[in-house]
């Protein structure tokens, strides 16, 4: 009879602790993704935070997306994910384009004096022009042309907006100078330095400078690294002042490089304002 009673207490507690040890293994209730709307901002990380929170304290990690899965409905029939955040993106970049439009100085690209013809290729731009059999081709590529503002105000005081300078584009160009006789064209790598180059003394100094010059296959894309490149950077200031007046005899001087920065800032921006709107479109699955 008493070992009845032991074997009937023992299966009770094995029992008992059976259903503590699943109790234990049931995981975490996970909070459920809801559709994002004007009161919620970023509930999946929120989500990802209460779930670190609860994981840690119960030693148990519980796996993600193991509630229902967030299906917004579809408000055409691009098969897109369309939700509030989405709708609020849209009418931003709406209201974003207009105000581009309204400071947009060109409507169309303005002219290069001196005989250049522009041929465009996305946000790349090459100008060609010919002297005395001679042909000379200037490359440059908008992306990456506006130099960043790095000026702030003291104890966070803003500038107003009639004050904010205005955005310039100053790209690095190429110059390729073709010679029918030459078995390869010279080409510059120019750019505009934060300060002007010049000597002392001048009335009128460089607002660009050369930084390489080499002998390159015509046409190539690519700077080939096996021709022997000049590095301006210790060359002596009378081979430079000679480059520069070769580049200036072949209208490449002060005034061409203003015309350029007028042109590269007008394409520049005439780009942002097409990718602003084709930005829109992808949001809106237009």
């Amino acid at each position: 009879m008493l070992k009845s009673v032991v074997r009937a207490v023992g299966a009770a507690v094995r029992v008992s602790s059976a259903s503590t040890f699943t109790a234990r293994a049931l995981p975490v209730s996970l909070p459920t993704l809801c559709s994002p709307s004007a009161t919620t901002t970023r509930p999946f990380t929120r989500s990802l935070s209460m779930l670190s929170s609860n994981g840690s304290s119960s030693g148990f990690k519980p796996k993600l997306f193991r509630s229902k899965v967030f299906q917004p409905s579809l408000s055409c029939g691009c098969g897109g994910l369309h939700t509030e955040g989405d709708k609020a993106f849209g009418d931003f970049l709406t209201d974003e384009i207009k105000e581009e439009k309204k400071i947009q100085k060109k409507k169309s690209l303005p002219k290069m004096s001196g005989g250049w013809e522009l041929e465009l290729n996305g946000t790349e731009a090459k100008l060609v022009r010919s002297v005395s059999g001679e042909k000379i081709a200037v490359t440059f590529n908008v992306n990456n042309s506006i130099p960043p503002n790095f000026e702030e105000e003291a104890e966070g005081q803003q500038k107003p907006a009639e004050e904010e300078p205005d955005m310039v584009s100053s790209p690095n160009f190429v110059v390729e100078v073709t010679k029918q006789s030459a078995k390869h064209p010279l080409v510059f790598d120019c750019h505009f330095p934060e300060d002007e180059i010049g000597h002392e003394g001048e009335e009128e100094s460089d607002i660009f400078a050369i930084r390489e010059v080499s002998f390159q296959p015509e046409g190539d894309l690519d700077w080939k690294e096996t021709s022997y490149t000049l590095n301006t950077d210790s060359l002596d200031w009378a081979l430079y002042d000679h480059l520069m007046d070769f580049l200036a005899d072949r209208g490449v001087d002060n005034t061409f490089a203003d015309e350029l920065i007028e042109l590269s800032t007008a394409l520049e921006h005439q780009e942002y304002i097409k990718f602003l709107e084709d930005l829109q479109g992808f949001v809106k699955c237009n």
